[in-house]
Order: C-alpha cells, then sequence, then structure tokens
C-alpha cells in the first residue's frame, strides 16, 4: 500500500484529523492537529511551521536558550509511513515527524541525532536493536496531599500482581489493549514494586522504531490516564519511601545478514568480543551519559543501590548491581541491558548516546574491566567500578567534558540541553521547599 492509498483508507474508516508530533529534548510530545485533507494535499509536501524556541524552552516553558538568531521557525515533515489510527480517538491518526532547519537536519532534534547514530553503525555493516523497559505511576487528585496527587492503589506488596485486587478500575488492561491497538509493540505489563507503579514492556526492534514506540508510549499512557481522571508520571522518584520508575534499555547488534553479533558460541560466556568493547565503550563515558540517562535533579534521588540502582560503572552477567547487565540468554538473545535510565530520560536521546558510547568502545576496541559478580558494593572497592555522578550538577560537569560524546551528539543539542538543564538547576537552588522548613523553621 502507498503512502497516499494508506492516508486514503484512513480516510475511508472515518479519519478526519491527523495528529503530527516530534519530540523536543526533553521528549516531551510537541505537534499539531490538522484536517486530514490539509495533511494530503499541503503537510506532507511543504512541512508544518514551528518556532525554534519550542525547542530552547525548560519544563516551565522559560524560553533559555536560541536568542542570538531571533528564534526563526524549524519545519517539521510529517512521515506518513508511520501513520496509525488511535484506537480511543478513532477520528485521529498519528503520524511522527523530523525536523529541519534551513534545509537541513535541525541540530537540536533528539530523533535526527539517533538516526546519525544508526547510520555510523550501518556503515559498519551494523544494525542496532534495542527493547524498551518503562515504569511509571499512576496517580489521581488528592485534596489533603500537598502535592496534589495522591496513588491510585496504596496497598503494598502488589509487585507482579495483576487483576482487580491490584487494579480495581481495570486501567492497566484497558491500556494494554489501547496500545496493542495502536500497534506500538506491548508484549506484557504487570504492576511494579512500588504501591501504584506499573510497567508495560514494549517488543524489541530496529532501535530507531523502538525509539518511536518508547516515545509514542509514554505520551500515550498519559493520554489514556487523562481520560481516566488520573495523571502518568514517569518521573524517576516521585515518593519519598517508595520504589523509583527507570527506564531499562535491551540493546544487541545485527550483522548484515541479520545475524545476533554480539553472539559467538565459542567464546567465553557465548558473547562475542565486539559486546565486550560495546560495554568497554559505555563505561569509559558513564559519567558523561549520567546526564542524558538522569536528566533531572529528581532522578538522582532514585539512585540507591538498595533499589537495584547501580551508583558504579560496573557490569556483570546476569547482575542487576551493574551498571551493564548481560541477560542469561544466548544465541540470538544475546544482548546488554542498560540499567541506569531513569523513567523521564527522553528516548531518542537516552538510545543515542549509549550507542555513541558503545561504538566509541568498538572502535578503539576497548576491553572492560572484570565482571563483576553477587554483591558489588561488598567487593574490595577497586574492583567496584568507579563511581559515576550521583547529582545532575555533577552530570552536566561531566557531559560537558566528554569531547567524544558531546562531538557524536552534535554540539548544537549537547549545548542547549546543557542551558536548559544548568537554567533548571538555578530554579532548583533558589526554591524554598518543604523540607527547607520543616528543617530549619522552628530550630533555627
Amino acid at each position: 500500500m502507498t503512502e497516499s492509498e494508506r492516508v486514503a483508507a484512513l480516510e475511508r474508516d472515518g479519519v478526519r484529523i491527523v495528529r503530527v508530533t516530534y519530540p523536543d529534548l526533553h521528549g516531551v510530545l510537541r505537534g499539531k492537529d490538522v484536517p486530514i485533507g490539509f495533511f494530503t494535499a499541503n503537510a506532507v509536501d511543504d512541512g508544518l511551521g514551528f518556532c525554534k524556541a519550542i525547542s530552547t524552552v525548560d519544563l516551565q516553558h522559560n524560553v533559555v536558550a536560541g536568542f542570538e538568531h531571533g528564534f526563526r521557525d524549524i519545519h517539521v515533515w510529517p512521515l506518513p509511513e508511520t501513520l496509525v489510527r488511535l484506537p480511543w480517538s478513532p477520528e485521529v491518526a498519528w503520524c511522527l515527524a523530523d525536523q529541519t532547519a534551513d534545509g537541513e537536519p535541525y541540530g537540536a532534534d533528539p530523533r535526527a541525532t539517533l538516526k546519525r547514530a544508526m547510520a555510523a553503525f550501518g556503515e559498519l555493516g551494523l544494525e542496532p536493536v534495542m527493547g524498551p523497559e518503562l515504569e511509571f505511576y499512576l496517580l489521581e487528585r488528592s485534596d489533603t496531599a500537598s502535592t496534589g496527587w495522591t496513588r491510585y492503589v496504596e496497598n503494598p506488596t502488589h509487585v507482579y500482581t495483576v487483576g482487580d485486587h491490584a487494579d480495581p478500575r481495570g486501567i492497566l488492561d484497558r491500556m494494554l489493549l489501547s496500545l496493542h491497538d495502536a500497534e506500538l509493540g506491548v508484549i506484557g505489563a504487570a504492576h511494579e514494586y512500588g504501591m501504584s507503579q506499573w510497567e508495560i514492556n514494549l517488543m524489541h526492534s530496529n532501535a530507531l522504531d523502538a525509539a518511536d514506540r518508547a516515545f509514542r508510549f509514554k505520551a500515550a499512557v498519559k493520554d489514556l490516564a487523562t481520560r481516566d481522571g488520573m495523571l502518568a508520571t514517569f518521573m524517576g522518584k516521585p515518593f519519598n519511601g517508595d520504589a523509583g520508575s527507570g527506564f531499562h534499555l535491551h540493546l544487541s547488534l545485527c550483522d548484515s545478514d541479520g545475524a545476533n553479533a554480539f553472539a559467538a558460541e565459542k567464546s567465553e560466556a557465548g558473547c562475542a568480543d565486539l559486546l565486550r568493547h560495546f560495554i568497554a565503550g559505555v563505561i569509559a563515558h558513564a559519567p558523561g551519559l549520567m546526564a542524558i540517562l538522569n536528566p533531572t535533579v529528581n532522578a538522582y534521588r532514585r539512585i540507591d543501590p538498595h533499589e537495584l540502582v547501580p551508583t558504579r560503572a560496573c557490569w556483570g552477567y546476569d547482575n542487576r548491581f551493574g551498571l551493564v547487565r548481560v541477560p542469561p540468554e544466548r544465541g540470538g538473545a544475546t544482548r546488554v541491558e542498560m540499567r541506569l535510565a531513569d523513567g523521564s530520560a527522553n528516548p531518542y536521546l537516552a538510545t543515542a548516546a549509549l550507542l555513541f558510547a558503545g561504538l566509541d568502545g568498538i572502535q578503539r576496541e576497548l576491553t572492560p574491566p572484570p565482571a563483576v559478580a553477587g554483591l558489588v558494593y561488598e567487593l574490595p572497592e577497586e574492583e567496584q567500578g568507579d563511581p559515576i555522578p550521583l547529582t545532575l550538577d555533577a552530570a552536566l560537569d561531566a557531559l560537558e567534558a566528554d569531547a567524544t560524546l558531546r562531538e557524536a551528539m552534535g554540539s548544537q543539542l549537547v549545548e542547549t540541553f546543557l542551558s536548559i538543564k544548568r537554567y533548571e538547576l538555578e530554579r532548583y537552588h533558589r526554591h524554598v521547599s518543604e523540607w527547607d522548613i520543616a528543617e530549619y523553621a522552628h530550630h533555627l
């Protein structure tokens, strides 16, 4: 079916609006809804214009970068092959888009950054494959909670529980079916460790397609929760004393024949040297990666060894204390699991940054430190791996200092990202919190 035939079929089925969307640097969905007739007659060939300032705002909508050019337009180019009808809003079809500025790929477009990472592996005859795992909390409004939100269900120990007892309104099952019908490749859903924390797993695929689906997944989950009068949040640590929400990325490489290039039956542990070079690159760039994998102040409150969140740049075979875990499956399922990304991470940037780090390890044939076994923190300190940044301030400094990663990700993207995040930090450090009052007001 051609693209025009696909659009015509959607129109015959009752679609009247096309939602053209793209990610900003935070991973937040931006876009426009356009009538389907305008989409086919104008938007596909001419693109849609947006003020470039949308790519330089923080999460409170303060414009913090890009003033030097007077905020020209960026153009967004719909990708008709990504059209999918929304099961929960059947008059709407959802379309992804690429961004350009002055006729070239826009330097701050996260999707374009991942496409460059894919192309770099393509030059080596390799195709990155990624499987996303994302956790989130479901919240409902509260007149008594200081934040205005409370957990949907506040019963403990529902981890891996399904059914009405854990989900009395059946929200998870409705989400699962809606996401399946939206062709997002969902393969399973369950309650996670935290109270009212959930995880829905997505099928692995070409890393660009997987990041597209992860981006859509996060936006769709938030929309579906809103339709039920709730808030879905992927922020890393929404509650003190409860589990954090992570974003685990399972990565492998396929060769030109479609075989898993990380697998080598007769090599150590059934893993190819290519896998170890990739891991070595990730560990070498771990400090700079932290800012992209954990891009908020809140994300660092989640990093706690008691929650199986690594605090050292180490790796191991089926060891969840490592920054990089090699799961036990071998052969075609041989892969690495990157365990440190926060649920707030931009799927495109997280995937691209990890791929560029792994690529550097491959190109330089780096050797990783020995694999760790057992409880990492009981090993001699010199065997635990180097410490990683545990604050956003330190992580941003590490990203700025990592010339290889900065060049690979693109100077415009990294400079804009650093400006936005440093302004966010400045606001955070000036803010008087409830903790400040509780800690100091009575005594001092």
